[in-house]
């Protein structure tokens, strides 16, 4: 069952609208309208919610990360703009990479509106799936950045193995 099943106002194109004005009635245009807007703003809910403010930082999509598996190396970059590197803890425990750290306001400003500017804690965890050389993991920062570097251990294999099913 989708998100859109459960939401009783919306509509399909071509049901009936229960209670729906004769359109020659004075208000029938404004209830059209209404519909369409309610319509349009939850056409989306099917495909999962939407990521509003803080509810990225919550579930885990910030911050947003590039990873690069090749032969002999791991490659992670994360953007963390308008942080510094004392703001960022990176862990590596037993085959998981964790990025863990806060960004804080600048400044107080006790008269803001509006901000779609994203603060708070954050903490993500990257399974690796093979084993590293640990002593030779590199991490860089700079502009916003984070780039680690982690080396893969010789004849490094993929944790994960594949197991056949029998029919």
């Amino acid at each position: 069952m989708s998100m859109r099943d459960m939401i009783p106002w919306i509509r399909r194109d071509g049901d009936p609208v229960p209670g729906t004005l004769r359109s020659n009635e004075p208000f029938a245009p404004l209830q059209r309208e209404m519909n369409r807007m309610f319509d349009e703003f939850f056409r989306g809910f099917d495909r999962g919610l939407p990521s509003l403010g803080r509810a990225d930082v919550l579930a885990g999509g910030w911050p947003s990360v590039e990873i690069s598996d090749g032969e002999k190396e791991i490659r992670i970059t994360a953007e963390l703009p308008g942080m510094e590197e004392k703001d960022v803890e990176v862990l590596l425990d037993d085959g998981v990479l964790t990025l863990r750290g806060e960004k804080r306001s600048e400044t107080e400003d006790k008269d803001k509106q509006f901000s779609e500017r994203v603060y708070g804690r954050f903490e993500r965890r990257i399974p690796l799936g093979y084993e590293v050389v640990e002593d030779r993991i590199e991490a860089k920062f700079g502009n916003g950045v984070l780039t680690i570097t982690l080396p893969k251990a010789e004849g490094a294999q993929p944790r994960a193995r594949r197991i056949a099913i029998k029919g």
